[in-house]
């Protein structure tokens, strides 16, 4: 008869393995997906290196479970924000908003996840999620052009165009730590991403 693992050996199983991401995390948070080394996540871990291979076949492996979980805890934030109430026009706003102060409150996972240099199968997961981030945002300006809120455009540019710049104009700020500065480009961001999908500017508004 072959072995099956207990409930309670699958639960110590499940929650090594969250730990280890946990740790993973916080490590390519502090240093990037290239030094983020498996002997590193394994220090930060408190295990041997070769336990980190119990549960992932490579570091590989690793970084890529570790993408998809921070980049789609932001994508659900991200839906929350562009499907919940208020206009579409006010949703987009908001939603850039949020987006980009989240990525200002956690600067060193925010540049990995939006521009730091990594492997082609991380590059693959980012290439996915930026295709995530842009269906939400066209979803919005589709209801803003039939609620005759947005003129006529072709949605998915204008999604593409919103999420290529939104990260574009994080890159070198997420290097900062200015604060003052930092509400001064979410108020200009917010700005541009309206302009962007072509609402009028509201008062105030640059």
């Amino acid at each position: 008869m072959a072995y099956r693992k207990t409930p309670a050996e699958i639960g110590r199983l499940e929650a090594a393995r969250e730990h280890l991401v946990t740790c993973a995390t916080s490590v390519v948070t502090e240093v990037g997906w290239a030094q983020a080394s498996v002997t590193a996540v394994a220090d930060s871990a408190g295990i041997a290196a070769g336990s980190v291979y119990q549960h992932f076949a490579s570091k590989t492996a690793l970084a890529v479970e570790v993408f998809r979980r921070a980049a789609g805890r932001e994508v659900d934030v991200l839906g929350e924000v562009l499907q919940g109430p208020g206009s579409p026009v006010e949703r987009i706003g908001h939603g850039v908003e949020v987006f980009a102060r989240r990525a200002l409150e956690n600067r060193g996972l925010a540049y990995a996840l939006l521009a730091a240099p990594a492997e082609p199968a991380v590059g693959a997961e980012r290439l996915d999620f930026r295709r995530r981030y842009r269906a939400l945002f066209a979803r919005a300006v589709h209801e803003g052009i039939e609620d005759g809120l947005l003129p006529a455009q072709n949605g998915e540019i204008t999604a593409a165009a919103l999420t290529g710049a939104i990260g574009e104009v994080l890159v070198d700020p997420l290097d900062t730590r200015d604060e003052e500065a930092a509400e001064e480009l979410l108020v200009e961001l917010v700005a541009m991403a309206l302009r962007c999908a072509g609402a009028p500017p509201a008062a105030g508004q640059p």
